[in-house]
């Protein structure tokens, strides 16, 4: 689906993308890992709230900009689950020598 069907479809809440854009920034600015998905997803972070800052937003950018960020989620997400795994693998490996 185009850009211009998914405006047709529904605009977005720009105040409310505005809110979770600025709740997103502040809770990215508190995480002190650093990653190239994370880096990533506060790049896009950045430029959706440049967007919504602009004189005209339109409906279909911030649109592909909430896409971005949900994907950019999704890559954190995924690469924490990874890290939390193996972590939990060498814990358990760990107990295992110590008798735990």
């Amino acid at each position: 689906m185009t850009a211009d069907k998914i405006e047709e479809r529904r605009e977005i809440d720009l105040a409310h993308a505005a809110r979770l854009v600025e709740a997103l920034e502040q809770e990215l600015s508190k995480v002190s890992a650093d990653s190239a998905a994370l880096q990533r997803l506060r790049d896009e972070v950045e430029t959706l709230k440049n967007v919504l800052n602009s004189p005209a937003p339109r409906h279909h950018w911030v649109s592909e900009g909430l896409h971005s960020i949900r994907k950019g989620l999704e890559e954190v997400l995924e690469a924490a689950l990874v890290e939390a795994v193996k972590g939990g693998q060498y814990v358990a490996e760990i107990g295992r020598i110590l008798g735990f």
